[in-house]
């Protein structure tokens, strides 16, 4: 890690000489010295890393290096933060030139001081006292007689052929796995103990957790059980945040109650009676107080039948929880130790190559000691490697003498962290800081490691995607394993990472003081929970570049401030006010809060080198942004949804992610939306709400989305007033000529156009009763397209023309009667051979309410040179009560899957046989008519929507099932076929 770190200071320190900022001939000429010595300690740390494993001398001299080096980035990056602010101050200047009222702006825009003489001398003796601080450890170097390593690094590029392995094959655990089928499925009885327990035992890296999800996602144990339930437990186990979890797998995530008893009896309203599955993942506790209130709860309300099935390394906890079964993995037998070795080192090697290091793998697959894991890295980092002479150096190095048994046991990961570029080394190591069975999000790691400069940059890739080709090489070298629930570090992996970064990362969980010293702490967190105190040892902590920081116990943070001034990432995990004095964090670059209060204070604006922004507002408030927003130039990504925008945003040119972009019918000192203009940055998925508040087509056309060309969705809402995102009840009106929002929406829909490369078009609550705008056919890379809410439209657009349209849901078009050949996109006077919808494969109608006719391409003439559809594999109606019959091209269309529900004429007309559409239909494999559709009739209030039902309908021996779950957004998932059951999910 020592060698990751010098190499980043290396490259500022060049960065710095040759950069334009006027340096002294005094201060440049310490620079240069500076870096001349760092390059030649870099050269030795391979070496000095590998040693410091057993010499303790070494690690002492390294520990100093890299604290020099960190004092060495703290010294540069306060110049740099100097000269932003001097960038800052003449746009200033210019703004307030080119404008004459002036006065508002300057109360936003504080004055900020410039580098001048004194912080010119303050940086050379900064400087000098580090130079004189390396020149010891230099010396010191000279004693250790370190070997030279290589120059050059490169981070590995992701093979195009990926070496992931199948999960679902595990080699040498058939016998066990099916045992353990078995055992879950066994029918139990009235004797035996309720809840139904069985352990799987055994040590880290065993395969424990692999084990369990294969028996999990095993489709007679999915058929089997009514409800299944995975849970991460790990360390220290708390009550209420496994009954938490336990409900929120139910499918119920709003019920924010922290009280234990109302989650239990939460859980026994979710499974009374039902025959679940539950997995205890990691349990590490031996208290049995803890577990019983749980237990209880299960005995009360759970089938007879049901399973806990409970993953440890200690057997004293599968006694402590009344196992009924206990299976203890044992090790790989040397054979299927090398299976599993072989599947992956070997994969995408040519035979002979494979033939000639057969040998040596075997040799190494036995040093891995039967652990599935340990096999599985080592074949992960020998998969790169194509010389004998490689797995040679590999077989015959002195890491596997390692007498310590922590280390033996991380010596498969010892030869994988070696083997990294210094750029990885630090990327990986810094995951220390994140606690055990963490899923990760990927997109906002990337983002903290870019904060803490760990990702080099390359050419005119964006450093982002750099990142993310980071995280990918990681997952290849077996870092990071994916789950159920993402990505996640097993748990010795994690061990091994914390094991690395001793005295740099730490988590604290209690206000109990610790002999630990946190001088050299770098990353940390920290939870201080309820009716506890904030550690005091934590102030030492002076040198923090990470704090993940959840306060339950109401401490004020403002006192964070004052002490951690180095600070580049900082996440708040509570609800407070964040105080004026965050303006002293100078280093910041990743600011993450969560339920954040409506306003944010302006002195955030003084935040210069902020490049990640993320807001979680509390409840379904909307958070204020500050007036001098404008201020964060180095402003990459503005996360979050409820926004406030204010003026001044236009100046955030190097914004790559802005998720939402709400206009209000309120403020006015609100953003327009030409301030878009310059954002030509921004990519992915983008949104603009209340464009319905607009009044001046130019700020539609000065938006220019058109240039906004890394974009790929774009979500356009109509809605007047606040809009929040939320889909709402449609509302049938009259059309009512005189209504100029009709004719204003048409406008304003043809300035908005968007960049061609363009993937999802979403537009919602439009006004108007066409939607041709002049740019529609030119997005020849459209794949998905909504349109919903849009109460006056009285023809679809010609969608049929979209080469390359997929996905395609039209949902609430209230006045709409009917849908013809002008949406196929055919024009009768200008007929000629062609597929219309040439890719679409789902196309789904949503509470049509007025909709009538359907008519096909007309006669036999038509049908001879128009395809239509020919790739669609899924058509589904819902609620068009009015809709008289099908078209005749469905019969010559492929489809897989047909639904009908709510729609009371076309599902007589499809009945078996006897319908007058049964003909058109009887090719569908699967077709399911329904008399009630999972689309039910609400009504959403301002803030929530509120629909709380629960029907059984009984037909035959089939029943449906109909599970409401109330969310803060509209979206479905397919149903599911589980012991003649249906099960649908509703998300609000």
């Amino acid at each position: 890690m020592a060698r990751a770190l010098l190499s980043a200071i290396v490259e500022q320190l060049g960065s710095f000489i040759s950069s334009e900022f006027t340096l002294t001939a005094t201060v440049k000429q310490e620079v240069q010295k500076l870096e001349t010595k760092f390059r030649t300690i870099q050269a030795v740390l391979n070496d000095a890393e590998k040693r410091q494993l057993k010499e303790e001398a070494v690690k002492l001299w390294l520990d100093k290096l890299k604290c020099v080096s960190y004092e060495m980035d703290d010294v540069l990056d306060e110049w740099n933060t100097a000269m932003i602010k001097e960038e800052i101050e003449k746009q200033q200047k210019e703004d307030e030139n080119a404008e004459t009222s002036t006065t508002k702006k300057r109360k936003v825009w504080s004055l900020i001081s410039v580098p001048n003489l004194f912080q010119h001398r303050d940086i050379a003796h900064k400087i000098k006292e580090l130079d004189e601080k390396l020149d010891e450890i230099n010396k010191e170097r000279e004693m250790y007689g370190f070997e030279l390593s290589r120059a050059i690094e490169e981070v590995v590029e992701r093979p195009k052929t990926t070496s992931y392995v199948d999960v679902s094959d595990i080699l040498g655990r058939d016998k066990v796995k099916d045992e353990l089928v078995s055992i879950i499925l066994g029918k139990g009885t009235e004797k035996e103990k309720c809840p139904h327990v069985i352990s799987l035992v055994g040590m880290g890296g065993m395969g424990k957790t692999t084990l369990a999800q294969l028996a999990f996602n095993h489709h007679e144990v999915m058929n089997h059980f009514e409800e299944r339930i995975w849970v991460c437990v790990s360390e220290p186990f708390d009550q209420c945040r496994v009954a938490k979890a336990i409900v929120e797998a139910l499918g119920v995530r709003d019920f924010n109650t922290t009280e234990l008893q109302s989650l239990l009896e939460k859980i026994c309203e979710l499974i009374g009676g039902k025959k679940f599955f539950l997995v205890f993942d990691d349990v590490w506790t031996e208290d049995y107080a803890m577990w019983k209130p749980i237990r209880d709860a299960l005995k009360s309300c759970g089938s007879q039948s049901s399973r806990i099935l409970v993953t440890t390394r200690k057997g004293k906890v599968a006694k402590m929880m009344e196992s009924a079964n206990t299976i203890k993995l044992e090790e790989l037998s040397e054979e299927d130790c090398w299976l599993v070795f072989r599947k992956i080192a070997f994969s995408d090697k040519d035979p002979k190559q494979c033939e000639q290091l057969e040998d040596l793998g075997k040799q190494i697959s036995k040093k891995c000691k039967g652990l599935p894991l340990a096999a599985k890295t080592l074949g992960s980092l020998m998969h790169f490697k194509k010389s004998r002479e490689e797995w040679k150096n590999v077989l015959d190095s002195n890491l596997w003498e390692l007498e310590d048994v922590e280390r033996g046991l991380f010596a498969p990961l010892l030869f994988s962290y070696f083997d990294l570029p210094s750029p990885l080394k630090r990327c990986f190591s810094y995951c220390a800081v994140f606690l055990k069975d963490h899923a990760f999000n990927v997109n906002k790691l990337v983002h903290m490691w870019t904060s803490h400069g760990f990702v080099e940059s390359k050419g005119n890739m964006e450093v982002e995607i750099m990142g993310r080709e980071y995280f990918d090489n990681l997952v290849i070298r077996s870092f990071f394993q994916k789950d159920i629930y993402g990505y996640k570090m097993h748990d010795i992996v994690h061990d091994f990472a914390q094991l690395i970064t001793k005295n740099e990362c730490f988590i604290i969980n209690s206000d109990i003081e610790s002999e630990s010293d946190y001088n050299n702490a770098r990353h940390l967190r920290l939870v201080i929970p309820k009716e506890t105190q904030f550690p005091v040892s934590i102030d030492g902590a002076k040198n923090l570049r990470t704090l993940i920081f959840s306060n339950q116990g109401g401490y004020n943070i403002s006192n964070l401030f004052q002490n951690f001034r180095l600070l580049r990432v900082l996440t708040l995990e509570c609800r407070m006010k964040l105080p004026h004095t965050v303006e002293n964090l100078i280093h910041l670059r990743c600011l993450i809060l969560f339920e954040c209060d409506e306003v944010l204070p302006e002195a955030i604006c003084n935040l210069c080198n902020l490049q990640y922004l993320e807001i979680t507002p509390f409840g379904s408030m909307f958070t204020k942004l500050p007036q001098g927003i404008g201020k964060l130039i180095n402003l990459r990504h503005l996360i979050g949804e409820h926004f406030l925008i204010p003026r001044g945003i236009g100046r955030l040119i190097s914004l790559r992610t802005l998720k939402c972009f709400s206009i209000s019918d309120e403020d006015s000192e609100r953003c327009e939306l030409g301030e878009l203009k310059n954002l030509n940055h921004l990519q992915g998925r983008f949104e603009i709400r209340g464009l319905g508040n607009l009044v001046d087509i130019s700020e539609a056309k000065n938006a220019q989305l058109k240039k906004k060309i890394h974009l790929r969705e774009l979500k356009l809402s109509f809605k007047k007033g606040k809009d929040r995102g939320c889909r709402d009840g449609c509302v049938l009106n009259a059309v009512n000529p005189n209504d100029k929002s009709m004719e204003r929406d048409v406008l304003f829909l043809n300035a908005l156009e968007p960049p061609q490369d363009l993937e999802l078009l979403d537009i919602r609550w439009y006004q108007g009763t066409t939607m041709s705008p002049n740019w529609l056919m030119s997005l020849t890379k459209l794949k998905m397209v909504s349109i919903d809410s849009v109460a006056k439209l009285m023809s679809l657009p010609p969608l049929g023309k979209l080469p390359l349209l997929e996905l395609l849901t039209i949902w609430n078009v209230c006045s709409l009667k009917k849908v013809g050949v002008e949406f196929l996109g055919i024009e009768s006077e200008n007929k000629k051979q062609d597929i219309i919808f040439p890719n679409l494969k789902h196309l789904k109608f949503v509470r049509l309410e007025e909709w009538e006719e359907w008519i096909g391409i007309g006669g036999k003439e038509d049908a001879d040179y128009i395809t239509v559809m020919p790739r669609l594999r899924q058509l589904e109606i819902h609620r068009c009560r009015k809709l008289k019959s099908l078209p005749d091209f469905l019969r010559t269309i492929p489809l897989n899957k047909l639904v009908i529900a709510g729609c009371p004429i076309i599902e007589k007309r499809c009945q078996r046989e006897t319908g007058e559409d049964w003909r058109t239909i009887s090719h569908i494999p699967n077709i399911h008519l329904r008399e009630h559709s999972r689309y039910a009739t609400w009504k959403m209030g301002n803030s929530f929507c509120f629909l709380i039902s629960l029907l059984f309908i009984y037909f035959a021996n089939i029943y449906y099932q109909l599970n409401i779950l109330i969310f803060m957004k509209i979206n479905y998932s397919q149903p599911r076929l589980m012991n003649l059951t249906y099960s649908y999910k509703f998300e609000l």
